[in-house]
């Protein structure tokens, strides 16, 4: 049994940047990782860092340009929060040795990125997420944080109140993937969930194999709501062999795309007539798909990228690394040839219901980063606003796990926040299969007002005992199931979406569950067992995906990310709010809260995206 005052579950940027803030706080932070630190999914980041540093700049620009990619879905004071900290902690990233890309009178460098009325996404070429992972690590080594690498939570311990909103969550327990032992870890103050997105229930992302979403599983089976699940962001370019990311970069800096017409088809088809490529993403990506759909694509429906005109100097200092995926996964010197994009997963705009501090629901449990929604991003998040996310709410709560001051927050959660109840009509029953018939109410939970240790234990003994189950029985291999539910993912909750194929996809994951029922780890041996971890994985992108359907299905509009075929409008009247499902004793619970759009300097008024 491991003790600490402050628990960060997951090592990337956004962990990493609250386990500094509590450490700063005069907390005892210990790191908790199945990677390490610095192979953590925000080292694939190549855009930037959105923040207002530069004269004819502001926050209220920023925060409005945000609002408005989100559709008007994002929360004003998360928004403004967001705006507000991320110059500041930009500076902080310069001051603790970020080598940022430098003008040269010696300012760091700004370049234009989608949506933005001033180019104000700060960059370290095209590798920013990379940078920022390695200064990060090196002032977590500086204050020396303790960090327990290869170390996969695999569920939170938290109290079994009825009430979601009555449970403390009192540490974790997770797997020593060295040594085979299933450990407890005690957070005496605050347990910080940073787990990253669930990017692999999709089988083309531009997201790690380690980005399952295990975070916001189990916050989700604990009692927390996952807030506007349905809004996922699939990147404008990505490579199609593979799903590696193409930076946003590209188009800041010029890059164009056409068609197999050789039209530059932004402009020409009236996607974007104003600023073309630096469109939103939502609206890059379905311009896109439908180019591709309506037969000027090429080869694996992708369009064509093209940096050449740049010059190789530019390309060289700003954009090196896109040479390198260009030749080492699709065969193109992007030098003297266009290369091929297409759509892919890359963000999740939902997850994880918290404040602007990062708490949820339940008390001592907080999120930061894409496992959250805060919401910042709404229903589409900006490109090069990912990364001051991480920052700006990471070190928010670690601050807030270390002190448990009682910052008011203005964005309510849980079930109390609960403007109406939500209704979808399904083809199936969602939920596990065998709904309620555990002894606890939250997944994870165990006894009502003991001490934290015992919480704890009792979690222990009760995911030994899983452990044992799917080591000794023989059963179906987790990959057959994941696989299915990644290609049906991908079929029928993409970037299009309609009736029959979102509950086509419901369909498919009640398969999966039962498939799961007899699911069975074949490896035997009890160190380095991916086998295992990846059958956990698998039941947390189980439960993701029913929840992401279910709040797409639910949602009649076409808002942001989310575009239906049958509701080709957005109607603020009926759906400007959010989506909310929550695990409740094993079925999942549809209900909308409100959304905040009086900002400080008022409120934002909801009007026509055009770009």
């Amino acid at each position: 049994m491991h003790e600490h005052d402050v628990v960060v579950v997951g090592a990337g940027g956004a962990g990493m940047r609250a386990a500094i803030a509590a450490n700063e706080e005069g907390a005892d932070v210990a790191l908790v990782s199945k990677l390490h630190p610095v192979r953590s999914h925000t080292g694939a980041a190549e855009g930037g860092i959105n923040a207002a540093l530069r004269d004819g700049d502001s926050w209220e620009d920023h925060a409005y340009d945000t609002m408005k990619g989100s559709d008007y879905l994002g929360d004003a004071p998360a928004v403004e929060t967001l705006c507000q900290d991320s110059p500041k902690e930009t500076i902080q990233l310069e001051h603790w040795g970020m080598a940022f890309s430098r003008d040269d009178d010696g300012r760091v460098s700004q370049r234009p990125f989608g949506g933005l009325s001033f180019p104000r996404t700060t960059y370290a070429g095209a590798e920013t997420g990379h940078h920022l992972l390695h200064t990060m690590y090196e002032q977590v080594v500086k204050r020396g944080i303790r960090v327990y690498e290869e170390h996969y939570v695999m569920q939170l311990a938290v109290t079994d109140h009825e009430d979601p909103e009555a449970r403390r969550c009192h540490g974790v327990v997770a797997y020593d993937i060295k040594t085979g032992r299933i450990n407890g870890f005690v957070a005496n103050d605050g347990v910080v969930i940073a787990t990253g997105g669930p990017g692999q229930m999709y089988d083309h992302t531009t997201n790690a194999v380690a980005n399952t979403g295990d975070g916001a599983a189990m916050a989700y089976r604990a009692g927390v709501p996952l807030q506007d699940m349905e809004f996922v962001q699939f990147h404008p370019t990505t490579l199609p062999s593979t799903g590696v990311l193409i930076s946003e970069g590209v188009r800041g800096e010029g890059g164009i795309l056409y068609n197999s017409e050789g039209e530059r088809f932004m402009f020409e088809r009236g996607y974007a007539n104003n600023v073309g490529e630096l469109a939103s993403r939502d609206v890059v990506a379905r311009a896109e798909q439908t180019e591709a759909n309506e037969g000027r694509g090429f080869e694996n429906d992708s369009v064509m990228l093209d940096m050449r005109h740049l010059g190789e100097e530019r390309i060289i200092d700003r954009l090196e690394n896109i040479l390198h995926l260009a030749e080492d996964f699709e065969g193109v010197n992007a030098l003297e040839e266009p290369m091929p994009v297409k759509p892919g997963q890359h963000y999740e705009m939902g997850g994880i219901e918290t404040d602007e501090n990062g708490e949820t629901c339940i008390e001592g449990l907080y999120a930061v980063g894409e496992c959250a929604c805060v919401s910042v991003h709404g229903a589409n998040r900006l490109g090069g606003n990912a990364l001051p996310e991480l920052i700006v709410f990471g070190a928010r709560a670690g601050r807030h796990a270390a002190t448990r001051q009682p910052e008011t927050a203005q964005i309510q959660t849980g079930p109390s926040a609960k403007s109406e109840d939500g209704h979808v009509d399904t083809p199936v029953t969602p939920g596990e299969i065998d709904a309620g018939s555990e002894d606890v109410v939250a997944d994870g939970g165990a006894l009502l007002d003991a001490p934290a240790p015992e919480v704890v234990e009792r979690t222990v003994a009760r995911e030994n005992a899983r452990v044992e189950e799917l080591m000794e029985r023989d059963g179906v291999n987790h990959a057959e199931i994941r696989a299915d539910l990644q290609q049906s993912m991908t079929r029928n909750v993409n970037v299009f979406r309609n009736e029959a194929g979102l509950k086509q996809a419901l369909r498919d994951i009640r398969a999966a569950r039962e498939g799961y029922r007899d699911v069975a780890v074949s490896d035997p041996s009890r160190t380095y067992n991916t086998d295992l971890l990846h059958t956990i994985e698998t039941r947390n992108l189980i439960d993701l995906a029913e929840a992401l359907t279910l709040s797409a299905l639910a949602r009649e509009e076409f808002r942001g990310a989310h575009w239906r075929e049958e509701y080709q409008f957005r109607d603020d009247e009926q759906w400007l709010k959010h989506t909310q499902v929550a695990w409740n004793d094993g079925r999942p619970d549809l209900y909308y809260t409100p959304v905040i759009l009086e900002g400080e300097g008022g409120e934002y008024e909801p009007k026509e995206r055009s770009y």
